[in-house]
């Protein structure tokens, strides 16, 4: 009998650890942001597939766990409850829009999850338990409207967004910056439509207006989802190319352009901090890989796939660093894990959970991809708030031990102020 209890009480732990590693992906696959994030929802699928078949991580193969917000902001909570709370996932990597990920930070603090987001966002936020490895503003928002205004001439601007979060405190930034920079009240056009906006007819007509009047004009874009494609195309209908009014997109990467003409657009730029087009090894194996697992010989990459690219390898190396998944003891091992982007450099977590990103601003060609134009010579540490807000510009999130503070105001020598679910319920409630 003993030892029969003896090969149980041995056989128990042994089957234990041979359970798989959840890893939660919580992208639309429906509605108006399935343009956008299923892609994501595949990427991640492939990441963890090639993970696998190299052995797994602690000796454990992955599994991905799958669930359809669709494009609802109040069922991404209700999701990333279920994957935390039923699942038991051990990380998660997802969401696109602030609005749902603003949804989410009051669940994964509760539940003290893992949440990795891909994509670029406005800042003015500093969760312990998000990891941003999208652009914050100064990684992609102010290097383009420098880009503009020096390379460019760039005297006037439009600030086209979708009615949410991001757009609106991204354009609030930009405006602050460019009244800094001179620039008048005038020559400043702001405009909000809801997602999935279709007729355009009546804004483009207006931005050519507006941008017809002796000054150079261009328009910043974040527009986001599946409106960028009547926009674009009402854009070619008005004969508005970029030698006359520049549109700048910080949400249309070659997913978007590969849903339309791109020969009107030609010219046309965006800025993110990943292109397809990049040239080297890294990134052609990549591509290699993404069309080997899509079957598609036209399938596409773009930044948010690098952003989780980056992110999944850096949870993968915090946990061997940790030697565990348990959620605070990642925390404290990711900081400073460096791993390759795609881009030929490498990506740093800094201790206020935002990444080193390189910035790059793409032309449109009629292939639907971008040449290049320009880049910093280095990588951009991300600022988790802005140096151009009133309130913000004394404030720094440091995740690292003593200080452990989202909110930390040099000014004042404290930490105080709004948590982050306070921010996100009060951005949500707008």
């Amino acid at each position: 009998m003993a030892a029969v209890l003896s090969s149980l009480a041995l056989s128990g732990p042994a089957l234990a650890q041979e359970d798989p590693i959840k890893v939660g992906i919580l992208h639309s696959l429906s509605g108006t942001m399935a343009i956008s994030e299923s892609t994501l929802k595949d990427t991640m699928e492939m990441l963890i597939e090639q993970q696998n078949e190299r052995g797994g991580l602690l000796g454990r193969q992955l599994e991905p766990v799958a669930v359809d917000p669709a494009s609802n902001w109040p069922l991404f909570a209700e999701k990333a409850r279920e994957l935390l709370a039923q699942e038991k996932v051990d990380v998660i990597f997802g969401n696109w829009t602030s609005v749902s990920r603003k949804s989410v930070l009051p669940v994964v603090e509760e539940l003290n999850g893992l949440l990795f987001y891909p994509v670029q966002y406005e800042g003015e936020e500093s969760s312990e338990n998000v990891f941003y490895t999208g652009a914050a503003p100064n990684q992609q928002a102010i290097p383009a409207v420098n880009y503009l205004m020096n390379e460019v001439g760039v005297e006037r601007w439009v600030l086209a967004g979708t009615d949410y979060v991001y757009p609106r405190t991204t354009n609030k930034i930009l405006e602050a910056y460019l009244k800094g920079h001179g620039v008048a009240d005038e020559d400043i056009m702001i405009n909000y439509t809801p997602f999935g906006h279709s007729d355009w007819q009546n804004i483009v007509a207006e931005i050519k207006r507006f941008g017809s009047e002796g000054k150079k004009t261009a328009v910043v874009s974040t527009i986001n989802g599946d409106a960028n494609v009547p926009f674009y195309r009402e854009l070619g209908n008005q004969g508005i190319d970029a030698a006359d009014i520049p549109v700048v997109a910080f949400s249309v990467g070659e997913q978007e352009l590969s849903g339309i003409d791109t020969g009107p657009l030609v010219g046309h730029l965006a800025a993110w901090n990943y292109f397809m087009s990049v040239d080297t090894d890294a990134n052609y194996d990549f591509i290699d890989a993404w069309i080997d697992y899509t079957g598609d010989d036209m399938a596409v990459t773009n930044d948010p796939m690098e952003a989780h690219y980056i992110g999944f390898n850096m949870w993968l190396e915090a946990v061997r660093k940790a030697g565990t998944t348990d959620v605070d003891a990642v925390k404290d091992a990711i900081i400073g894990v460096t791993v390759p982007n795609l881009s030929g450099g490498y990506a740093a977590m800094m201790p206020n959970h935002h990444i080193t990103k390189p910035v790059l601003i793409g032309e449109i060609q009629d292939n639907g991809q971008f040449d290049i134009v320009w880049q910093t010579p280095s990588t951009v540490a991300g600022d988790a708030w802005s140096d151009y807000l009133e309130g913000s510009r004394d404030l720094m999130a440091d995740w690292q031990a003593p200080m452990r503070c989202g909110n930390f105001n040099a000014a004042t020598g404290s930490c105080g102020g709004s948590t982050a679910v306070e921010e996100a319920q009060a951005a949500l409630a707008e």
